[in-house]
């Protein structure tokens, strides 16, 4: 072997080592870097939830538009409602005052004694006060005649005859009055019942007579 001559032994360790430092930072930078976005994508999702959030708003201002006018009318209907019965313990406190002239012409209409220019007065006075009823909605009601209702009659009596069906109102004791589409006092009545017939003698006698 000649002297002074060098021999170079080359390795890849070292430049092996570099390599992977190169790939690694270029990895590195790979996940550091931002990502790309879609611009039409992101603009179609905030659009998407632009009308999401617009639709909610619609219908919840549908929801409070209804129930503004539910109460509107509610308030108008209570309104209304007291206008038509703000008179209503007034007319009960005269219903009295009226049954009483009710009772004086009909009690003098039989007595001879009476003076007739007295019980026209008297008449003409429960006409008058009829009338202003009838100006704030008060009316009464015939009874006489219609079959028995409860929801307008208080029946005190039952009497047998042949003058009207079963169940009917035969006598009036005391006038109902209505006020608009409400019942402001119910009429006193007697009902009618069905008269029994007595069974014929011949006929008990048959069956006395077959048992």
């Amino acid at each position: 072997m000649a002297k002074g001559k060098k021999v170079e032994i080359h390795t890849k360790v070292e430049d092996t080592g570099k390599e992977n430092k190169a790939n690694n930072k270029n990895e590195l930078n790979k996940e550091d870097a931002p990502k790309s976005v879609d611009p039409l994508k992101e603009m179609e999702e905030k659009v998407e939830s632009l009308k999401k959030e617009a639709a909610e708003n619609h219908d919840r201002l549908l929801r409070v538009a209804a129930e503004f006018e539910n109460y509107k009318k509610r308030a108008a209907r209570e309104m209304n409602d007291f206008r038509k019965f703000a008179n209503e313990n007034f007319a009960k406190a005269m219903l009295p005052v009226i049954d009483s002239l009710d009772l004086a012409i009909e009690s003098s209409s039989n007595d001879k004694h009476v003076d007739s220019s007295m019980v026209e007065g008297v008449n003409m006075t429960l006409k008058e006060i009829l009338k202003v009823f009838e100006q704030f909605g008060v009316k009464r009601f015939e009874s006489i005649g219609n079959t028995f209702d409860p929801s307008l009659h208080q029946a005190v009596m039952q009497e047998e005859t042949k003058a009207y069906p079963d169940n009917t109102v035969s006598k009036e004791l005391q006038k109902g009055y209505m006020i608009h589409d409400r019942l402001l006092r119910p009429a006193m009545v007697v009902v009618s019942k069905k008269i029994t017939e007595p069974e014929n003698r011949e006929n008990s006698t048959q069956k006395k007579d077959n048992e």
